[in-house]
């Protein structure tokens, strides 16, 4: 996080505020207040902190909600009081954060309570912006669903082409099941299924199905493994597949496609 945050304050500030400097007395005091502008599941608290930890300026922050509360519009976030040049410098990358892992967040929420009713849990993915693959999953935890793997180091996923690049579902399996490691298999045809159970698969991945595939897949399993679906689930969709009694749906759209929420700065002299 912190090598994240030095970087955005860098490619900002640059040399330094040049409007700022010119505009502001040196040594004015300000406070300023983050507010929402639209209802939100709020994230990324952290690294409002450590924002002004690592600038300096600052008197004080008062932090007024945490990550994973639901607010509604015109809810003070956060107050910061300090030199008015250092607020005013770091007004766009806090909310640059900010409106991001907010928007991760809240669509996160979204997700997880359309399928509250139903024992599937909603995962996250691998599809984040480069860099932020840890705060997009704290995000996306805030708003309610599970992390997934955080990376291709501390889970083993086989897919298509891991089992075209090893022979097959059972030697794939079999050559990866001295790993130690938690193992999920993709299978996308009857015999994979039955090449992968016989295996003693414990986790199976099924991709590109349609609710009503998803469900005879899973009627055909039986229980002999935990489900997880993907591909194409959306928000107006998640639903359905979470009631063909699937163990869990992954969405990549939590993390690649969230839009960033509205949230603004306002600063007043002190």
């Amino acid at each position: 996080m912190r090598e994240l945050i030095e970087l955005a304050l860098r490619e900002d500030i640059g040399s330094g505020d040049v409007t700022s400097s010119a505009c502001v007395p040196a040594g004015q005091l300000a406070r300023g207040t983050f507010l929402t502008r639209e209802p939100l599941t709020l994230a990324g608290m952290e690294v409002l902190a450590a924002i002004y930890a690592m600038r300096g300026g600052v008197i004080d922050l008062q932090l007024l909600h945490r990550d994973g509360e639901t607010l509604t519009a015109n809810s003070a976030v956060a107050i910061v009081r300090g030199q008015a040049r250092t607020l005013l410098e770091c007004e766009r990358t806090a909310l640059n954060f900010l409106q991001h892992l907010s928007g991760v967040a809240t669509l996160a929420h979204a997700y997880a309570a359309e399928v509250a009713h139903t024992k599937c849990r909603v995962l996250d993915t691998r599809k984040t912006i480069p860099g932020f693959r840890q705060l997009d999953k704290e995000a996306a935890a805030a708003g309610g669903v599970t992390n997934h793997r955080m990376g291709l180091y501390d889970a083993i996923l086989i897919k298509n082409n891991h089992i075209a690049a090893a022979g097959g579902v059972r030697a794939a399996m079999r050559n990866a099941r001295g790993c130690g490691l938690p193992l999920e298999i993709e299978v996308r045809t009857p015999a994979e299924l039955e090449d992968a159970l016989n295996e003693g698969a414990e986790h199976l991945l099924l991709d590109n199905l349609t609710p009503a595939e998803a469900r005879e897949w899973i009627e055909r399993i039986g229980g002999r493994a935990k489900v997880e679906l993907s591909g194409g689930i959306t928000l107006e969709t998640v639903r359905a597949f979470a009631e063909t009694g699937a163990d869990f749906v992954s969405v990549g759209a939590i993390t690649h496609s969230a839009r960033a929420v509205d949230l603004s700065f306002r600063l007043e002299l002190l």
